[in-house]
């Protein structure tokens, strides 16, 4: 059996992408582990970059101690080193391998051996960047032929006896075989030998492509010539094996007669070793998976170049460190700890990690780790295979992308949209929270389809997949089921009014007209709506009702949304009711103001009066700003509604100036309003078109905006104060509006919030509030005063105006109501 086969696979078979690093392993095993060859390598420099165990026991020292020694301080040849020079350059000049021969060493330990040794050019990527020394020790070899040689008139008994393979040819034919020669060549007894020539028993070529009648030829007249000849033979015996064998073909005279013995010694385990030594520097050098060497210790022994193009590390960086130096400090010490115990218990492990290169960058790498066992079953090595698989990742990921998305618009698709709408759920029941489900399908597609053909029709819904997208946070997902049908998961929502308004965002944006292939097409949608846990609480169920309603949705007249359950569709159909009557309102002119006044508690005299929109709605007659304003937010309608409160208010308190009454007109803006970019803009054409000064307008801001700070914030107030136009903090004390906030904005008012004259009033928190005013020299008014009584308690605290029932009662006994009703 070979020692290669010894080596236990490192490869899963069910990674078809590393099957070769397997073979890679056996052939890097047999060359640090084979004990007939002893195997170094070194560089231009003559610096020693690998060395097998059989070489460095050969040397007498540890592999550590040789790699990066010169490589003349392996093995001295004494006379002959300028000899091994010459053939050193030559095999750097020519890149052919070097003859083999036999010399006489010195090691760096001190043994006299022979070696018979051969220099193996190893390329990469078409340069020669090492040669590789194999060396086998023939010292025992010598000893014989000179026993040999000095046996003289002994050389029939030695003849007989010896155990190696002697012929003995006359006229280059086999006149005598000894029985080691018989042995060798499995013939069944002398005559199939004598009488024939050696080249009898070859084959026709030798490996290197000589005929084998010539080259043996050669080889005799050189012998002749210089008395004897050793060359390497490639042999087939009686039966038909080939085999190779050393040959020493020597000349003598026997009873007065030249002729030739010739010594044959079976190689073929050595040149079997040497080809796999052979094959396994190739194969270490020109990987291109990155090859590691350690030894017993997990020190780095060796690496191969693709190890360094691979990582950036150079052996310089790498010899003689611990392998754990080089972690890219993603996996922790328990993962490591599980890999060696792997290794310790089975000889391997394989696996994905993250590598990092030298420059940091990390990269996602398979790594095979493998054990080499000595001769006596120690872990004398341990060697890594690391592999570069971030295109394979990258390719996986795309092909996984294809999978999970629809080719078309590139939406989830059903398989990842269930798979999604599971892990929605699984949060939606562990937070207790909502999710939505919309089931979308396209009005008449198949009209247009069918008319102007699947080209635009493909064009149509590809534009419509990117509408969707733009009506939804990045946490929902929109998928294409197929066809013209969309599934959305809306995950985490606050309620069904979340869904509502998301729906009618997306039949107002697929509503739309568009401009494909110069065809201007008008498309509608109808949406049927589910929601977690109340219509369903499974994947299948959600997604039924979510069907069912869209079908209930056509039904309907086709262009809206349908929810599943009756009583939510009811409360979504008021409030879709309650949108589109606002806009209907803006258009139509249905909205009033009602004007509340503002008193001077020291004189009683009107001085301002705040502005509050109504809603004149030709069904439900006047409706009071809590019944449509949380739907005017939700619809983006509060800007148009605002811009037109101030409008009108600015045109009334202008009325009251004509008709005597310089009073200052309280205008509430909304969060939408102040974060207008055009917001002073608005205000100072509102004042323009009245004709009314800006110092009669007081603009009314909640604590929310206050509260969200910043130089915006700031700039917007300070700008609005340049115009002249007053400011005002409506509510104040709900919030959480701190003093070093109010100071840093340009507020002239304080409103004391309502809910502070409930019940008698809180008159700690109103003393509180009005001694803050006065310190930052503000006005203060108090709303919703009710009685004499709070009026007086306010006046005994120095409070400047008043608002509220008692207020309006006051204005009713002085005529002045009249005024703020016209």
């Amino acid at each position: 059996m070979d020692q290669t086969d010894t080596i236990p696979s490192v490869v899963n078979q069910g990674h078809p992408a590393f099957a070769a690093l397997d073979l890679i392993a056996r052939l890097v095993a047999a060359l640090e582990l084979t004990p007939l060859v002893a195997v170094f390598s070194f560089d231009r420099d003559g610096i020693v970059r690998f060395c097998n165990h059989a070489c460095a026991q050969l040397c007498g020292l540890a592999p550590e101690q040789v790699i990066g020694q010169p490589r003349k301080q392996l093995f001295m040849r004494g006379e002959r080193e300028a000899e091994h020079d010459r053939l050193v350059d030559e095999v750097w000049r020519t890149g052919q391998h070097s003859p083999s021969g036999d010399w006489q060493v010195r090691t760096a330990s001190g043994r006299e051996l022979w070696l018979y040794s051969t220099l193996v050019p190893i390329y990469h990527e078409g340069a020669l960047t090492q040669v590789f020394c194999m060396d086998v020790d023939v010292t025992a070899r010598k000893r014989e032929e000179d026993a040999l040689a000095a046996a003289g008139t002994n050389f029939r008994q030695m003849f007989v006896k010896s155990g190696d393979a002697i012929l003995l040819v006359r006229n280059g034919r086999i006149e005598e075989a000894n029985p080691a020669a018989l042995q060798l060549f499995k013939c069944p007894d002398a005559q199939a030998l004598t009488g024939r020539r050696l080249a009898d028993f070859s084959p026709q070529q030798q490996p290197g492509g000589g005929v084998s009648l010539d080259a043996a030829r050669t080889l005799e007249e050189q012998a002749y010539a210089q008395g004897n000849c050793r060359f390497d033979w490639r042999y087939v015996d009686c039966r038909g094996s080939p085999f190779w064998a050393e040959v020493l073909m020597t000349s003598i005279t026997l009873d007065h007669e030249y002729l030739f013995y010739v010594v044959v010694r079976d190689i073929s385990a050595r040149k079997s070793a040497e080809r796999t030594l052979y094959l396994a520097a190739q194969v270490f050098e020109n990987s291109r998976d990155a090859i590691l060497l350690t030894d017993r210790d997990r020190h780095v022994i060796s690496i191969n170049r693709a190890y360094a193009e691979i990582t950036g590390y150079s052996s310089a960086d790498m010899l003689g460190k611990p392998i754990s130096v080089y972690r890219s400090g993603v996996e922790d010490e328990a993962f490591f700890r599980e890999v060696w115990q792997q290794i310790d218990a089975t000889d391997h492990w394989q696996g994905e990690i993250w590598s990092r290169r030298k420059c940091g960058e990390l990269f996602p790498a398979w790594l095979a780790l493998t054990a080499i066992r000595d001769t006596q079953d120690r872990i004398s090595n341990y060697m890594a295979i690391l592999s570069d698989i971030t295109e394979r990742k990258r390719n996986e990921e795309h092909t996984r992308h294809l999978a999970e998305h629809d080719f078309l618009t590139d939406l989830p698709n059903r398989v990842l949209l269930l798979d999604r709408l599971s892990l929605a759920l699984s949060t939606a029941r562990r937070k207790g929270s909502m999710l939505a489900i919309l089931f979308l399908d396209l009005d008449r597609f198949k009209q247009i389809n069918d008319t102007l053909g699947h080209q635009v029709g493909d064009l149509l819904l590809k534009e419509v997949a990117v509408r969707l997208l733009k009506c939804v946070r990045k946490v929902d997902t929109v998928s294409r089921q197929g066809g013209d049908e969309f599934v959305i998961i809306l995950a985490d929502i606050g309620g069904i009014d979340h869904a509502a308004h998301v729906a009618a965002t997306i039949r107002h944006a697929i509503g739309q007209p568009y401009l494909i292939g110069g065809h201007e097409l008008h498309v509608s949608t109808s949406i049927g709506v589910s929601i977690f846990p109340s219509d369903g609480e499974d994947i299948d169920t959600l997604v039924k009702n979510a069907d069912i309603a869209m079908y209930h949705a056509k039904q309907g007249g086709r262009d809206n949304f349908q929810f599943f359950s009756t009583e939510m569709n009811e409360r979504i159909v008021e409030r879709a009711s309650f949108e589109h009557g606002l806009r209907q309102a803006l258009a139509e002119q249905q909205f009033e103001l009602a004007f509340e006044p503002e008193l001077d508690i020291a004189s009683g005299a009107l001085v301002g009066a705040e502005a509050l929109i109504r809603w004149r709605h030709p069904e439900l007659g006047l409706l009071r700003p809590d019944r449509f304003i949380g739907v005017a937010e939700e619809a983006g309608l509060m800007v148009p509604i605002g811009a037109w409160v101030l409008r009108e208010a600015c045109r009334h308190a202008r009325g009251w100036h004509e008709a005597g009454h310089a009073v200052t007109v309280a205008v509430n803006l909304s969060p939408a309003q102040f974060l207008q970019r055009d917001l002073l803009e608005h205000v100072r054409a509102a004042l323009d078109d009245a004709g009314l000064a800006p110092h009669y307008l007081e603009l009314e801001l909640t604590e929310a905006i206050i509260m969200k700070g910043g130089a915006a914030t700031a700039d917007t107030l300070r700008a609005l104060r340049r115009l002249g136009v007053r400011l005002s903090l409506d509510d104040f004390g709900t919030g959480w509006s701190r003093l070093d906030q109010l100071k840093d904005y340009p507020i002239d008012k304080l409103k004391i919030a309502q809910a502070f004259m409930h019940d008698g009033g809180d008159t700690i928190a109103i003393r509180t509030i009005i001694a803050m005013a006065r310190s930052m020299e503000m006005t203060v008014i108090a709303e919703g005063v009710e009685t004499a009584e709070q009026l007086e308690f306010l006046r005994g605290q120095g409070c400047d105006q008043y608002q509220g029932h008692h207020a309006d009662a006051a204005v009713q006994a002085s005529g002045l109501d009249g005024l703020l009703r016209n």
